[in-house]
C-alpha cells in the first residue's frame, strides 16, 4: 500500500487552470481520472490526512503510486478529455455508468438506393437513421411487421434483393403486399424513398397526420362504393393504431426527451431511462452499476450524463433531459452536448405536471430494480455461503454465523421510540422470527439508551425462556425448546451466531454493557455505520473495513437496511394510530374503548375522514350522533392547518 506523500506534487507547481488528472499505480495503469476547474485545489484535497478522507478514495490514493495532469482552456474541454480518457483506459476507480448491454435499435439504411429497414446492434454507421433504443428486438419486429401493410418498405437483405432482381420475381413480402418491391421495378427509387421517408415520419412521432390521412382515403374510397380500397384502408388504420398503443402518450406537447433516474445505495446504484419521442415512450433501459466514486446525486448524474452521452451522435441526443438532482456545473455539461447535437440542449429536474408523473414512474422503476437485483445476488446460495464465511474470518468468529440478528431505532424527535429486530438465517430473512418494540424506559432523543433498553430486553426474555435448566442448550436440541403449555415453539429461545446494530461505536458498546450485564459472554456484536459502512466491534478503536465488493458487507447491509425498514415501518403505524386517538380525546361521549375501536376498524387517519357518517355508524358503540361529532372533529382537524416535523430516523421532512 502506498504512501501518497511519496508522489505528492510539489507546492506551486500544480497549476490552477482546469485541466483532467490522471492517477496511475505501480505499473503505470490508469486507475482513475478526473476533472477540475481548479486542478491545483482539486488534487490538493486527496494528498489530506487519510483519514479525512472517503473510504474509497483512501483506497484510491494508496493504491496509486503517481499523478499526472493536462492543462485545457475551458471546462467543456476538460469534459471531452475526461469521457476520452475514462473509454480509452477503463480506470478501475471510475465508475461504469454505461451497461455492457447491446440494445436493439431500428435502423433505416437511408444511403441506400433502396433504404432497408432492419434491427440492428452494436456501433451505429453513417448514412443511417436509427430509432430506439429498445428493450426487446421481438418488440421491435412486431411493431415493424404491423407498419409494413401501411409502408411498404424493403426489409429484405441485399442478397435476397439482389437475386428476386435477377430471377425478375419479388420474395414472399412482394406477394402479400409488405413491400412495393423495387427489386422488380413495381416502383422507382423515388417512389420508394417516398414510402421510406412517410415511414421514418412516423417513427419519429409525426403519426396524427398519416392516421386522418388514412382515414380521409378511406371514407373517400366508401363513398366511390370502392369497397374492396376501404376495407383496406381500415385494415392499415387498425395496423396504425395497434402501433401506437404499444407507445403510450406521456407528453401533450409532444416532446422529445430522455428521462432519467436513479436508485442508490452506498454499494450500487441502479439506473432507468425512458426514451420519449414525439411525446410518446419509444424505449426503456435500465441497469445496476458498482458505485465506485464517492460522491452525491448530483455528482452521479453528472457522470452518468457524460458516459452516456459524450461519445453519441448528434441526433441521439435529446433537446431535453430530465433528471433527479442537477449536476454541479449544468451550463458546462449542456454546453458540451449541445455542440455534439448542433442545437440547444436542456437539462432539468421537472417540478410538475406530466413530467414530474413519468420522472417519478422512472425512479419507481429504478428502485424496483436495484430491489431485484439484490434479492437475484441473495438469492444465489453460493454467494450468501461466501458471505457468511466473509463475516466470520473479517470478525473473528470462531463459527459461521447462521443465524443474525439486527437491531435498528425510530424515533420522531424523541416521541413514539421504537425499535426493530429483524432475523436472517442462512443468509436469508426470517420474517416470522421479526419483532417489534416500543421504547418505554428512554426520555427523549437516545439512540444509544434505547439500544441498551431493547438489547437488555431481548435476551433477558433469552434467559427467561431457556431457564436453567436449558442454559446450555443449542438451537439443534428442538423438543428441548418447545413451550410445554401451547405446544409451540418458544419466541426468543434461539440466540443468534451475530448481533449487528444500526450504528457506529456508542450503539456497539451500549449492545455489548447490556449483553455483558446479562452474564451472557458468548454472542458476537458489531456495528454497520452508514456514512462509510464500517463494521465496529466492542472495545475496538478502529473499525474492520470490508471491501466494497465483498459479499460479506452486501449481506450486512442489506440486513441493516430491511431492520430499517422495519423500524420505520412500525414508526409510522403507531404515529398515525396515536394521531388518531388524539384528534377523538374532545368527542362526546367517546370513551378509550371506543376511540380503540376506531382505530382497529379503520386504521388510518387517512381512511378514518374519508368515511362517511353512515359508514362509522356502523362501528359497534357508534350511533348516529356520535358518528356525527367523530366526523366533525376529524373535519375541523383537517381544516385546522399541517405541522411540520423531521423524522430523525429517516431524515424525511414530513408533515401531520
Amino acid at each position: 500500500m502506498a504512501d501518497p506523500s511519496t508522489y505528492r506534487p510539489e507546492q506551486g507547481s500544480i497549476p490552477t487552470q482546469p485541466g483532467v488528472y490522471r492517477f496511475r499505480d505501480s505499473r503505470s495503469r490508469v486507475i482513475y481520472v478526473g476533472k477540475a476547474k481548479n486542478l491545483r485545489a482539486r488534487l490538493s484535497s486527496y494528498f489530506q490526512d487519510i483519514a479525512g478522507l472517503h473510504a474509497r478514495t483512501a483506497t484510491m490514493v494508496t493504491t496509486a503510486a503517481s499523478v499526472e495532469w493536462t492543462v485545457v482552456k475551458t471546462e467543456v474541454e476538460a469534459l471531452q478529455l475526461e469521457y476520452s480518457w475514462i473509454k480509452e483506459f477503463d480506470p478501475r476507480f471510475n465508475v461504469k455508468y454505461r451497461d455492457d448491454k447491446s440494445y436493439p435499435w431500428l435502423a433505416v439504411t437511408v444511403g441506400e438506393e433502396f433504404p432497408r429497414v432492419m434491427v440492428g446492434r452494436g456501433a451505429k454507421k453513417k448514412g443511417t437513421r436509427y430509432f430506439g433504443p429498445y428493450s426487446h428486438a421481438w418488440a421491435i419486429r412486431e411493431t415493424v411487421d404491423q407498419l409494413l401493410r401501411v409502408f411498404p418498405m424493403r426489409s429484405c437483405s441485399n442478397g435476397v434483393f439482389k437475386r428476386s432482381g435477377q430471377i425478375g420475381r419479388p420474395c414472399l413480402l412482394g406477394y402479400i403486399d409488405k413491400c412495393a418491391a423495387p427489386c422488380v421495378g413495381q416502383v422507382t427509387a423515388a417512389e420508394h424513398r417516398a414510402i421510406v421517408e412517410d415511414f421514418c415520419d412516423f417513427m419519429a412521432g409525426h403519426t396524427t397526420a398519416f392516421v386522418k390521412r388514412i382515414e380521409k382515403q378511406m371514407y373517400a374510397a366508401s363513398d366511390a362504393l370502392d369497397f374492396e380500397k376501404a376495407a383496406r384502408l381500415r385494415d392499415d388504420l387498425g395496423a396504425l393504431n395497434k402501433a401506437l398503443e404499444k407507445q403510450a402518450v406521456v407528453f401533450g406537447d409532444g416532446t422529445d426527451a430522455d428521462v432519467i433516474a436513479l436508485a442508490e445505495d452506498p454499494l450500487e446504484v441502479a439506473v432507468q431511462i425512458f426514451y420519449v419521442r414525439g411525446g410518446r415512450i419509444r424505449g426503456q433501459r435500465g441497469w445496476v452499476a458498482d458505485r465506485v466514486e464517492e460522491g452525491d446525486t448530483a455528482d452521479l448524474v453528472e457522470h452518468f450524463l457524460l458516459q452516456l452521452y459524450g461519445g453519441e451522435e448528434g441526433e441521439v441526443i435529446p433537446r431535453e433531459i430530465l433528471v433527479p438532482a442537477l449536476p454541479p456545473d449544468t451550463h458546462t455539461l449542456e454546453q458540451l452536448l449541445g455542440e455534439l447535437k448542433g442545437t440547444k440542449v436542456s437539462i432539468r429536474v421537472p417540478q410538475r405536471g406530466d413530467k414530474r408523473s413519468l420522472q417519478e414512474t422512472v425512479a419507481r422503476n429504478a428502485g424496483q430494480s436495484l430491489v431485484l437485483h439484490k434479492t437475484r445476488r441473495a438469492s444465489d446460495l453460493t454467494a450468501r455461503n461466501q458471505a457468511l464465511e466473509e463475516i466470520q474470518q473479517a470478525l473473528g468468529l470462531d463459527e459461521v454465523p447462521l443465524r443474525i440478528e439486527c437491531y435498528d431505532i425510530s424515533n420522531l424527535q424523541g416521541t413514539e421510540v421504537v425499535a426493530s429486530m429483524v432475523v436472517f438465517e442462512d443468509g436469508l430473512a426470517r420474517k416470522s422470527e421479526y419483532r417489534r418494540f416500543v421504547i418505554r424506559g428512554v426520555d427523549g432523543q437516545n439512540d444509544v439508551a434505547s439500544m441498551h433498553e431493547v438489547i437488555t430486553r431481548r435476551f433477558r426474555r433469552l434467559l427467561d425462556e431457556r431457564g436453567p435448566e436449558l442454559a446450555g442448550a443449542t438451537s439443534g436440541e428442538g423438543p428441548m425448546l418447545i413451550d410445554p403449555e401451547t405446544g409451540r415453539a418458544k419466541k426468543f429461545v434461539y440466540a443468534p451466531g451475530l448481533v449487528v446494530v444500526d450504528g457506529g461505536a456508542p450503539q456497539v458498546a451500549a449492545a455489548q454493557q447490556a449483553l455483558d450485564a446479562l452474564g451472557i459472554h458468548d454472542i458476537p456484536v458489531c456495528g454497520l455505520a452508514k456514512r462509510l459502512e464500517e463494521v465496529w466491534l466492542p472495545a475496538e478503536e478502529d473499525p474492520v473495513i470490508l471491501p466494497r465488493s465483498s459479499e460479506g458487507l452486501y449481506l450486512l447491509q442489506r440486513i441493516r437496511d430491511e431492520a430499517h425498514r422495519f423500524a420505520i415501518t412500525h414508526h409510522r403505524s403507531r404515529r398515525s394510530k396515536t394521531m388518531v386517538e388524539s384528534i377523538l380525546d374532545d368527542v362526546p361521549g367517546l370513551g378509550e374503548v371506543r376511540r380503540k375501536t376506531l382505530v382497529k376498524h379503520f386504521g388510518s387517519l387517512r381512511k378514518l375522514r374519508a368515511a362517511t357518517i353512515e359508514e362509522l355508524a356502523v362501528v359497534p358503540g357508534i350511533g348516529p350522533r356520535t358518528a356525527a361529532a367523530i366526523k366533525e372533529a376529524v373535519a375541523t382537524e383537517g381544516q385546522a392547518g399541517k405541522t411540520v416535523s423531521v423524522n430523525t430516523a429517516t431524515g424525511e421532512i414530513e408533515e401531520h
